[in-house]
């Protein structure tokens, strides 16, 4: 994701770079085979000498100066209508550190949220520091704090890594996690972070390909593709991959619950494999912001009326809409996603309660009985 600089050099740095409750991992008995994702059109990713690449093809490459320079003569991003005192919740801290039999879901802020699932708790894309950026002195400055903070969280069992930008793999997030007390968690990360993992003293991961599965205490997950890339330096663009993840409680589980996160994408026809592939998920965490300008962020980032669509692509039953509201990454402004998200819903016949956001903090209980969900989105 590219971002602002104070210098030449900080400058291209940023844009280019930022654009144990572990169990024998074993076939999930919850979801598709090998087989079923392969006729899906869910396989491993695509690699040449040029690093990783999306299903569909490589990613249409805007300018970055022109895009830099229109921001400066224009004044972008515009700042949020009412200003940036956000809604924040205050969840009950002292009861989500106890809980492990209630299934909850806590937006804590951009990509993060916290799952509370079959007794398991699941931390995505953990980033709770001041900057979106390899500097503390430039770039994306968070514009509302974290719902939760680092030590309000219950002990994290899994954290699920999307990819190596900075505002979805913070360094400061992922140290504080492994140095948690009770020991560290398991980090389910694309292929390529384990090693980077590893240098920041992070040994308990687990690195998969796109429709690799494995199994972690009381759930199944899987990596499944999305469009986007990766990069951490001037030097390693789509040297690791990036992804989504589905989350599944096993087959008999007393609740069952599902959750498809789809880290960060542009729109294409991955939504539909997974789709295929999985038939149905009770929960789709998708994003909605950091759209603008769409020559430039349409092809690694979808808008609103596009995350309507994956919402139906996949098969969702509910969404809730990430990626926003946190950081100024892009042009709009930064309370626009939801207006224009719930334009897009309305447009699309749902109803209101389908795809929504949260409030930072706002946390929201799970249920998947029959009397309580719609029927999957077509």
């Amino acid at each position: 994701m590219p971002l602002p600089f104070r210098s030449r050099l900080v400058c291209a740095a940023i844009a280019l770079c930022c654009a144990s409750a572990h169990c024998a991992a074993g076939a999930p008995q919850s979801g598709p085979t090998p087989d079923q994702l392969a006729a899906s059109g869910i396989h491993h990713a695509p690699r040449t000498g040029n690093g990783y690449e999306n299903n569909d093809g490589p990613l249409a490459r805007g300018s970055v100066w022109t895009w830099r320079w229109y921001r400066w003569t224009h004044g972008l991003p515009p700042p949020p209508a009412n200003g940036y005192a956000f809604p924040v919740d205050h969840p009950d801290v002292a009861w989500i550190k106890a809980n492990r039999s209630d299934d909850t879901m806590t937006w804590i802020g951009h990509a993060t949220a916290l799952l509370q699932i079959n007794g398991v708790n699941v931390i995505t894309d953990p980033m709770f520091s001041e900057r979106a950026s390899p500097f503390t002195f430039a770039g994306p400055k968070r514009r509302v704090p974290p719902g939760l903070a680092l030590d309000e969280l219950p002990h994290i069992d899994v954290v699920l890594i999307s990819h190596s930008h900075y505002d979805h793999l913070d360094t400061a997030s992922v140290e504080a996690l492994n140095a948690q007390p009770g020991g560290p968690p398991l980090f389910l990360v694309p292929l390529g972070i384990k090693d980077w993992l590893a240098k920041k003293g992070i040994t308990n991961a687990e690195e998969l390909d796109w429709g690799d599965e494995t199994s972690v205490a009381r759930l199944d997950f899987w990596f499944v593709p999305a469009t986007h890339w990766s990069a951490r330096s001037l030097t390693d663009r789509n040297e690791t991959l990036w992804g989504g993840w589905v989350v599944k409680t096993p087959a008999g589980a007393a609740h069952p619950f599902s959750v498809y996160f789809a880290g960060d994408t542009g729109y294409s026809n991955d939504f539909k494999r997974i789709g295929a592939a999985f038939g149905c998920v009770d929960l789709a965490l998708i994003p909605v912001g950091a759209y603008a300008p769409r020559w430039f962020m349409g092809p690694q980032h979808v808008d609103p009326q596009q995350a309507v669509q994956t919402f139906r692509d996949v098969h969702a039953k509910k969404a809730i809409g990430i990626h926003w509201g946190t950081f100024e990454l892009t042009d709009e402004a930064l309370d626009e996603p939801p207006k224009k998200l719930a334009e897009a819903t309305h447009e699309a016949g749902l109803p209101d309660d389908a795809f929504t956001v949260l409030h930072h903090g706002q946390m929201i209980r799970l249920d998947a009985s029959a009397d309580s969900q719609p029927t999957c989105s077509r």
